[in-house]
């Protein structure tokens, strides 16, 4: 019996991933159509599609807005998404292909540095692409080291402190712990934006261009600005040298691209980490004004935010800014994030169960 086969991934691979994943299966259980969804989500690839699989289909959906090596498909016949196409208008997706309506998929590299790619996606969605890779590999690092953390609080608000009455060396490990998790943070960040952009070239100039943002103050738009300019610089580089001899590959990957691009965003960074870090105190300056002068007026922008698309661009600029403040020692914007929305997913829950037909 013929089937569908179905990829969903988005750059956190948290939630669309797996809602994406459901609202295809269940699209396909009331349309009567066999389905096999394989998902890329944070913890990796589940449900892997197999040779086999590919084998009597009608075609296949891939709802991702990330790399899920969708080369494999080439030649078969493929609709394109992006993920949230896939909870919206599963049904729709599913007909097509049955329909014939999925073209064949050209030989199109979707790695993370194809030109071809890039050519086929807009600026705007490239930019949102990067800052997500970058954040969703940055989170394990912010959740567990911010639970250590609080967790080192349990023996009291000061347990950490050496001269402290209420010192314990289990606090004061555990607070060191999460701290070390905490201070690579933005070098994370910014590695895996740069690594988005032109691959493993890339990953490595911008992580030294987030340690130089973290030693010279520039904090997380320090990060920003070096992530992005060491991924597209050491994309420049990898074009340039694209017409060496196949015997210098080696050369080049292991000593040419790693040295330029260290040594052009370590100078870059040195060179701009000062004034960087003098904006970006006055943003952190002017947020801790805000909050303490005006909170109500600090929380209903965070709220906006948080409500405007729920888990669009808007809604993550929210929760990627409250993430990188807690690594600027600001607790309050992240605090107003999550308590905006633990506040939807109880009005969603209250909503769906106090008047069930009007969510249907």
């Amino acid at each position: 019996m013929k089937k569908i086969i179905a990829v969903t991934g988005c750059p956190t691979g948290i939630a669309h991933t797996f809602m994406a994943e459901e609202a295809l299966k269940n699209a396909a259980k009331k349309l009567n159509v066999d389905i096999k969804v394989e998902t890329n989500g944070a913890s990796g690839v589940e449900n892997a599609i197999t040779p086999a699989d590919l084998e009597d289909i009608y075609g296949v959906i891939i709802a991702a807005d990330k790399d899920v090596n969708a080369e494999r498909f080439n030649g078969l016949p493929v609709i394109e998404v992006p993920v949230k196409e896939a909870i919206h208008h599963p049904a729709d997706l599913i007909n097509k292909v049955i329909g014939g309506q999925a073209s064949r998929r050209q030989g199109i590299s979707s790695s993370p540095e194809s030109p071809e790619k890039y050519a086929q996606e807009s600026f705007g969605r490239q930019i949102y692409k990067h800052l997500m890779s970058g954040v969703s590999n940055m989170l394990p690092f912010v959740v567990a080291g911010g639970i250590l953390i609080a967790i080192s609080f349990l023996w009291g608000i000061y347990s950490a402190d050496p001269n402290s009455p209420q010192y314990n060396v289990i606090a004061a490990t555990l607070m060191k712990v999460g701290q070390q998790a905490f201070s690579i943070m933005v070098p994370i960040f910014t590695a895996y934006i740069a690594w988005s952009i032109s691959g493993r070239p890339g990953m490595v100039a911008g992580f030294v261009g987030g340690l130089l943002a973290n030693a010279t103050g520039a904090g997380f738009l320090g990060g920003i600005i070096a992530g992005f300019a060491a991924g597209y610089f050491m994309l420049l580089i990898r074009n340039m040298l694209n017409g060496l001899p196949r015997q210098y590959e080696g050369l080049k990957s292991i000593f040419i691209m790693p040295l330029v691009g260290v040594l052009v965003i370590g100078v870059m960074m040195v060179l701009l980490g000062q004034p960087v870090a003098a904006i970006n105190n006055a943003m952190m300056n002017w947020l801790s004004s805000l909050q303490e002068a005006n909170p109500i007026l600090l929380g209903i922008v965070v709220g906006a935010m948080c409500s405007f698309d729920f888990g669009g661009p808007v809604n993550k600029a929210a929760y990627v800014t409250g993430t990188l403040l807690l690594g600027q020692g600001n607790y309050f914007f992240m605090a107003g994030v999550s308590r905006r929305l633990h506040h939807a997913a109880a009005g969603y829950s209250a909503g769906d169960n106090l008047l069930p037909e009007r969510l249907q």
